[in-house]
């Protein structure tokens, strides 16, 4: 496999290509500059379906979230996430770790924490989230789905966060 990328491609190497931009080509893409987010707590109240009248119409999943102002967000999740989410907020857990789980188990054995995650944007109805970790006084931020994030946040007790622009935009909808 080697030889046949070497005939098809050369010598030529992204990472030294990248370098000449700035980027960094193997690691994680950020596409968003650091911006003030005005940062508001959230609670999970929980998950939820909502059916469409109609012929053929499955119900759609979603966790719903309020701020101490008592504004709710509600964010689309697909069902595998809404069962691990609603597992967390009843503190059931099964016989095998579930994915979250194993994500937590992973985390705690390598001495890192969920500080907590925040839900800081908003874009063509499609919902972005960081995760906060610390390990060794290190602190290090993962892009995420938002369901994710919140079935991480719920089994660490992590805070949640979203951006006070991201509420405002689910509010003008609604």
């Amino acid at each position: 496999m080697e030889n046949e990328f070497r005939d098809l491609f050369g010598d030529w190497d992204p990472r030294k290509e990248d370098a000449s931009r700035g980027d960094d080509f193997f690691g994680e893409p950020e596409n968003r500059g650091p911006r003030a987010l005005n940062e508001k707590e959230v609670k999970v109240l929980g998950v939820f379906e909502h059916s469409e009248s109609g012929a053929g119409a499955s119900p759609q999943t979603f966790v719903l979230l309020q701020d101490n102002q008592g504004r709710r967000v509600p964010i689309w999740i697909g069902r595998f996430e809404a069962f691990a989410i609603s597992m967390a907020i009843e503190g059931e857990q099964l016989d095998r770790p579930m994915t979250h789980d194993l994500i937590r188990i992973l985390l705690e054995r390598l001495g890192a924490n969920v500080e907590r995650i925040i839900i800081d944007d908003l874009w063509q109805d499609t919902f972005y989230a960081k995760i906060s970790l610390t390990r060794d006084g290190e602190t290090l931020e993962v892009d995420c789905r938002p369901s994710d994030a919140v079935a991480i946040a719920l089994r660490f007790r992590a805070p949640i966060y979203m951006a006070e622009s991201v509420i405002e935009s689910v509010e003008q909808k609604f």
